[in-house]
């Protein structure tokens, strides 16, 4: 983003999608003042799909025995999401990325679905400076 094109501030638009081949869906999005918010609030959605695709065997929601561990599978999202949101240098990546202005994707997938995490910087168009407000000159019949 080159600077002083007009532009005062910046926000940034952070957003979660999954779907499968014929399919996407829109998971939830914010827009925040700055990109460590931005990123902060990609991290809880990151972990909040993980658990939600693959919750620990002694979860507290599910009843006893309803939720048992699987075979380690090829394409692991829920693994690819915790072990983004546990990397620093993964968060570091993404910062230096939303700072010089790119985009910022994270895509995983598994034999069913893929997820991504997307944030982006949103120009803010300048503020007007303050005006004075104009004077209403009012029109009578004798000076029309």
């Amino acid at each position: 983003m080159g600077a002083g094109a007009g532009v005062t501030g910046v926000e940034y638009l952070a957003e979660t999608y999954g779907g499968d081949a014929g399919t996407s869906v829109h998971l939830g999005g914010t827009i925040v003042p700055t990109r460590r918010l931005a990123l902060r609030w990609l991290r809880g959605q990151a972990r909040r799909l993980a658990d939600a695709l693959d919750p620990h065997p002694r979860t507290g929601w599910a009843p006893p025995g309803t939720l048992r561990r699987i075979p380690a599978a090829v394409r692991d999202a829920p693994g690819a999401l915790r072990g983004w949101h546990a990397s620093t240098e993964s968060q570091d990546a993404a910062l230096r990325c939303l700072a010089d202005g790119e985009p910022f994707v994270f895509l995983t997938q598994d034999t069913a679905c893929w997820y991504r995490l997307t944030a982006h910087p949103l120009p803010v168009p300048p503020v007007p400076s303050t005006t004075r407000p104009r004077r209403l000159v009012r029109l009578t019949p004798s000076s029309a």
